[in-house]
């Protein structure tokens, strides 16, 4: 066997690929052998058809086959021993004239290689690196939602602003009926609240869907009704109230902070602020990080220039897609993909460049701290060793799971490397005023 490559640029490259009958031969013949020990064939006794027969109805299907397998096993080994960085997998150039009745064969592939390049990470443009404060009017808000969970409920007879109202909507021609509880502040306009507030226990309200809530998406929980039809609707409805109730807020004691907090973690209000302020900004790293990491990658793809082997590429999709493409499908399907796959090659460079490397421990440890957060949703907030350890070996052998981890974990190394060499600069803000910034 005998392979070669042509260098057509620093992008594409052929590799032709002789094969002869020494390179084969052996494994075809075994396999016929073992074909003429195990063949039924009509009229002759098991293993004693003859060899020529077995050749003209074996024989051309084997002899394909062996080739095929020795071809795909050459190529790799040789992309591997001359470390060739490919994109995609080789194409094989057609052979509109390949005859298998030769006995020495050769094969052509086109091969789109990786660009060499380099990433700097400190980018010309300094990079936002956002520090999320929990302040004053976050924590009092926190604290007041804390207190109206855990306080009481009074019964009244006639609704007022701040009540909480229990009561059936229903439309007989479009099916609803649906009971629901809401508070007032989800009203949009002062005509929907004036129709409530005043009314007593009992009463049936007239109300329009357009512009009853603030947000249209309440029409889908308090109507039961589905996305699209929310947006909408535009019908009468008639509420009538079932309960008005004002919720009394709980009394800020050691009792209350027990239950939240565990018996002695917190024992005044300012701990309590303090554990409400750390705990949320913990919670704001991770959207902080994951903006300084969308916003890197941007940056990231538009400095980092190189070129990629675009017309290998195109022919590469159009042949390996799931469905037939045209010319100018599988061109435009590449245009779409173009970006991810740059981000991927300079992802590349940069953990092997910065040596980032993920043990298997390190993802089991990972596993571990997930499990764990999930448990405390369910509230088991501290669960054996044992148990975790037993958790997260069952989690990483679901090899989704495991790849959905160890690209997190990824994520958060990089996250680390840009932060340790990045051009960043530091902007400290609220959370309010963050989500204003950048989602508004």
């Amino acid at each position: 066997m005998d392979i070669t490559r042509e260098q057509i640029d620093d992008l594409n490259a052929i590799v032709k690929v002789a094969i002869t009958k020494d390179d084969y031969s052996d494994k075809v013949a075994k396999i016929l052998n073992d074909y003429r020990r195990t063949a039924n064939i009509p009229g002759f006794r098991k293993g004693h058809v003859p060899m020529g027969l077995v050749k003209k109805q074996y024989g051309k299907a084997v002899l394909v086959d062996e080739v095929n397998k020795l071809l795909q096993e050459s190529l790799n080994k040789y992309l591997t021993e001359e470390k060739l960085d490919v994109l995609g997998n080789p194409l094989p150039k057609a052979q509109d004239d390949l005859d298998w009745d030769n006995e020495d064969f050769s094969f052509e592939f086109e091969l789109g290689l990786a660009p060499e390049f380099d990433v700097e990470l400190k980018t010309k443009k300094p990079i936002t690196h956002y520090k999320l404060i929990a302040d004053d009017k976050m924590i009092d808000e926190q604290i007041d939602s804390i207190a109206k969970q855990y306080g009481k409920l009074i019964s009244q007879e006639e609704v007022s602003e701040d009540s909480e109202v229990t009561g059936t909507f229903i439309n007989e021609e479009e099916g609803i009926e649906n009971k629901a509880t809401l508070t007032l502040d989800k009203l949009k306009g002062k005509r929907n609240l004036n129709k409530f507030v005043g009314a007593k226990v009992g009463d049936t309200l007239e109300l329009k869907t357009k512009s009853l809530f603030e947000d249209d998406h309440d029409l889908m929980n308090f109507l039961k009704v589905d996305h699209d039809k929310a947006h909408d609707l535009e019908i009468n409805v008639n509420f009538t109230i079932d309960e008005a109730n004002k919720r009394e807020a709980a009394e800020l004691n050691q009792e209350l902070f027990d239950k939240l907090f565990g018996e002695g973690v917190v024992t005044s209000v300012e701990e309590l602020r303090a554990k409400i302020k750390e705990d949320a900004e913990k919670q704001f790293v991770q959207q902080a990080d994951q903006k300084l990491l969308n916003d890197i990658t941007e940056q990231l793809i538009e400095d980092t220039k190189f070129d990629l082997p675009a017309e290998f590429l195109k022919k590469w999709i159009q042949a390996t897609g799931e469905n037939e493409l045209s010319v100018e499908e599988a061109s435009e399907e590449y245009e779409k993909s173009e970006k991810g796959l740059r981000y991927q090659l300079i992802e590349g460079k940069i953990i092997k460049d910065n040596e980032v490397q993920i043990t298997y421990e390190e993802l089991k440890d990972y596993a571990k701290k997930y499990v764990a957060m999930q448990m405390a949703q369910f509230g088991q907030t501290n669960p054996e060793e044992s148990v975790l350890e037993d958790i997260a070996s069952r989690v990483l052998s679901n090899q989704d799971e495991a790849k959905r981890l160890s690209e997190q974990l990824m994520s958060e190394k990089l996250i680390n490397v840009y932060k340790e060499k990045a051009n960043l600069k530091v902007k400290e803000m609220s959370f309010e005023n963050f989500v204003k910034e950048v989602y508004s």
